[in-house]
């Protein structure tokens, strides 16, 4: 779940430590103890600072300074503004004067500071001092200039995964059967018609639809960012997995203790012009504010995308605009153009209060040249013999196909020359473009310190279904066929706990429900966990995280899917699919 990001008040900590040793007094004598507490709490934080080699004696004395001197001016600022009337005695104090004593000596009034707000203010002061401390590399001495500016960070994960298929699951020899008897000549899980042909020359089933599988599977991800200037990065992450799973960075063990690759997973500049604009360019993260029902957390976009966001005066609501293009594959003789996706989304992040803050945005997508289109016009048959086996024009064949390295299952989708594909291996292309609207929202309840409840809610509509368009580009074999599907759906997620588990004993327990057509979106690049991956179906997660230490977490899922129409087609009403899987995984950030 994408939920949007805290922003952290701003500490003006020179402002904080003035009124900690600047202050000229207090009405009370209690006051007084306490700030001068806090004032001397604050210097021993210095003090602690220096002794550890964080913070230098001329640093620690510069900042003391500094403070003293603002705290000055802020009181100087005020000397000739009027007191106002109280009928609460005032203390004298020596120092510039707000009002005056009865006996004429000048006095200053100082708000009551209540306990809460002194502990919010200390730690505020202490979190800026060693995020200070961290950027500058205080304490270490002759740091050269590039360690300033490279950040390194990345994660490990060691996963136990047990899938269940369900009891009822068609058996992969009925989508054979089905494909090669012409009534499968439409499906949703093309690759469960997946065949190799033994020494006797028999097509016997490859895919899995009827047993259990067990697997332990690493995920290793580094990323280096590099401030080369105030306005321009570059970030650069390595992640494990493989060039054909766009969706995952798993890599399964048991492979005969092989090597694992570990492969460019982001590359990107990041140009920010102004405060309110940013821009990336290269193979980037999600730039979109969306639920893994559309965009796969895994996913990474290559392109460009531009990003413009702002905050209202009174900090209480902030609107932002994303604009992208993203080429998806590039444009070859044999392509009627490059296939691309352009997408736009407007929304914006509310804080109603300190404690509920929302979030919301409008996107839509759409995709370019990517529908399947009739190739008959690729196949001929061959009449160098007398036989009447059809052959391909090899720089057309496969030029409207939605390959299976880039589909999970779930589209809805057709063989593009089914008349040749009864000699070849069949060539699938979409039945439907896509072009959906999406509406995300969150909200974050920070009513139960410490721990906050999340909710995220998400619905799609793909504005580009159309019957009538699949049987224009399906050609005569499909004349007046309905291929079927569906063109929306929504997901909901709760979770409940730490925003983010990160310490020891922290905790989070989430619970979601998806339900989404055949055709709502682009199945290539959806949640590839849920199902096992695609869209056509309907299910549940649930899920629970705890932390073991600092960065180390231990976190276990529940999910089960089943689909919603049939997994062939309408011709096979009784196909279907569904598993439930169990994630047990040790997460260890750094």
């Amino acid at each position: 779940m994408t939920v949007f990001p805290i922003r952290r008040r701003p500490v003006l900590s020179a402002l904080t430590l003035s009124l900690l040793l600047a202050h000229g007094g207090v009405a009370h004598a209690d006051e007084r103890e306490s700030l001068e507490t806090l004032r001397q709490t604050t210097l021993g934080l210095i003090e602690a600072l220096v002794q550890n080699g964080v913070l230098s004696r001329d640093k620690a004395q510069a900042l003391i300074a500094a403070a003293q001197a603002q705290g000055q001016a802020a009181a100087a600022s005020t000397a000739g503004a009027p007191a106002a009337e109280s009928a609460t005695p005032t203390a004298d104090v020596a120092g510039s004067a707000v009002g005056t004593t009865p006996s004429g000596r000048p006095v200053q009034r100082v708000p009551y500071v209540s306990p809460a707000l002194r502990a919010q203010l200390r730690e505020e002061v202490k979190e800026e001092v060693l995020a200070t401390a961290r950027e500058e590399r205080w304490g270490v001495p002759n740091a050269p200039t590039w360690a300033n500016r490279i950040q390194i960070d990345g994660d490990f994960r060691y996963r136990w995964q047990r899938d269940r298929a369900d009891n009822n699951n068609t058996a992969p020899d009925d989508y054979l059967i089905a494909e090669y008897s012409n009534v499968g000549r439409i499906s949703r899980a093309p690759d469960f018609s997946a065949y190799a042909v033994d020494t006797a020359g028999k097509a016997y089933s490859t895919a899995n639809t009827q047993h259990d599988v067990t697997r332990d599977r690493i995920r290793l991800r580094l990323g280096v960012n590099a401030k080369v200037t105030d306005e321009v990065a570059v970030g650069v992450r390595l992640a494990s997995g493989n060039t054909t799973d766009r969706v995952s960075t798993n890599q399964t063990l048991g492979q005969n203790f092989n090597k694992t690759a570990l492969l460019i997973d982001r590359a990107f500049v990041k140009i920010d012009p102004t405060e309110w604009l940013s821009l990336k360019a290269g193979r980037l993260p999600n730039p979109w504010f969306s639920t893994e029902m559309i965009w796969s957390d895994n996913l990474n976009f290559d392109g460009l995308a531009a990003t413009a966001s702002w905050w209202s005066e009174d900090g209480k609501w902030g609107p932002f605009a994303t604009l992208g293009w993203f080429p998806v594959k590039e444009e070859n003789p044999g392509v009627r153009g490059r296939r691309s996706l352009v997408g736009a989304q407007a929304g914006s992040q509310m804080d109603l209060s300190e404690r509920t803050r929302l979030k919301f945005g409008l996107a839509y997508y759409r995709y370019y040249n990517i529908a399947g289109r009739d190739d008959s016009a690729s196949y001929y048959p061959d009449t160098s013999t007398s036989s009447t086996t059809i052959v391909a024009y090899p720089t057309t064949v496969g030029r409207y196909d939605y390959e299976s390295g880039l589909r999970q299952k779930g589209n809805t989708v057709f063989e593009t020359a089914p008349a040749a594909d009864l000699d070849l291996a069949p060539h699938w292309g979409l039945a439907y473009n896509f072009a959906p609207v999406a509406l995300t929202a969150s909200a974050e309840f920070a009513h139960f310190n410490p721990y906050s409840l999340l909710v995220s809610a998400e619905y799609v509509y793909n504005t580009a279904f159309d019957v009538g368009d699949f049987q224009r580009r399906a050609g005569a074999a499909f004349a007046g066929v309905n291929p079927g599907g569906r063109r929306d759906g929504y997901q909901l997620k709760l979770a409940f706990g730490a925003l983010d588990v990160r310490e020891a004993g922290q905790w989070q327990v989430s619970a979601s429900y998806r339900h989404v057509g055949s055709d709502a979106v682009l199945d290539a690049f959806t949640d590839g966990d849920l199902g096992l991956g695609g869209t056509n179906l309907k299910g549940f997660t649930l899920g629970g995280a705890y932390g073991l230490y600092h960065n180390t977490s231990l976190s276990v899922r529940y999910l089960s899917a089943t689909s919603i129409d049939p997994t062939i087609n309408s011709l096979v009403p009784s196909s279907k699919y569904g598993v439930s899987s169990l994630q047990v995984d040790l997460n260890v950030r750094f």
